[in-house]
């Protein structure tokens, strides 16, 4: 699934090009999770004003109204002056004066919704119980902290949840957890502050690097241009279960929490 640094390497790789843009024409294909909740022809004459992302939403803002997009588990963009004829996967495009932004995704559960704007009721129900952006200035040591101690249930567990904290999924809890040197068991609610303090400023270098790097490219995942992420290649412990571990040479190990698979060091990692 695209992540917040993978969605960030998306937005960047448009949102200047389409920004001031005039759309021409809007075309759905197969239904995706959620319906445009709007007649196409009615965003036709729309502006593009410019593009924000939440967590891993895709904020498009118009002169009247947003779109709202998800990328859900295997979507991609394309933005380009001309794009081919659509394939089967491809679900929705937004035809502009300056390009075509196309999604592209095999699975359909990605959603592109219009809405009033962020107050809109549907736009309250996706964004408003997400937690602190960690790549901006208001995320705060205290409140994260203080998010963890309210949970009990492991730590990446609570990192994944995304109410504490948007936007680190799988492959980037587990690479946080390993900088900050904390098992992705223990519970939240033990962490003392100077363990948040370092999970804290790892989750920044972990997410600021990764999008350095345009992400992960494990299954689906490409640029706006088409080109593959690389921070995978990278990782210090996500895929690499009985490697060694690059700091101290115990092999890595893989465990299941909550159905997904989490990589952590017993030596470097302490409970």
């Amino acid at each position: 699934m695209p992540e917040l640094p993978e969605v960030e390497v998306t937005r960047r790789g448009f949102a200047d090009r389409i920004a001031g843009a005039t759309i021409t024409a809007l075309r759905v294909g197969k239904p995706l999770r959620w319906a445009l909740a709007v007649e196409p022809d009615t965003l036709v004459g729309r502006t593009v004003v410019q593009v924000r992302r939440r967590g891993k939403y895709l904020l498009i803002d118009l002169d009247a109204g947003l779109l709202l997009l998800h990328l859900g588990m295997s979507g991609s963009l394309r933005f380009a002056p001309a794009l081919p004829e659509p394939g089967p996967h491809d679900h929705f495009d937004l035809v502009t004066t300056r390009g075509t932004l196309r999604l592209n995704d095999p699975r359909r559960f990605g959603a592109v919704i219009h809405v009033d704007g962020e107050d809109a009721p549907l736009a309250r129900k996706l964004l408003g119980g997400l937690g602190m952006e960690p790549l901006d200035e208001g995320f705060d040591l205290e409140r994260f902290h203080a998010g963890l101690r309210r949970r009990r249930a492991p730590v990446k567990q609570v990192l994944l949840a995304g109410d504490v904290v948007v936007g680190v999924g799988n492959i980037y809890a587990s690479e946080a957890l390993f900088l900050a040197g904390i098992r992705p068991t223990v519970p939240a609610a033990r962490i003392s502050r100077p363990r948040a303090a370092r999970l804290h400023a790892a989750v920044r270098e972990v997410l600021a690097r990764a999008v350095e790097l345009g992400g992960s490219s494990l299954r689906d995942f490409s640029h706006i241009d088409g080109q593959a992420g690389h921070f995978q290649l990278q990782a210090m412990v996500y895929g690499r279960a009985g490697q060694a571990c690059r700091q101290c040479g115990e092999p890595i190990r893989m465990l299941r929490q909550g159905q997904r698979s989490t990589f952590y060091c017993a030596r470097c990692q302490k409970p």
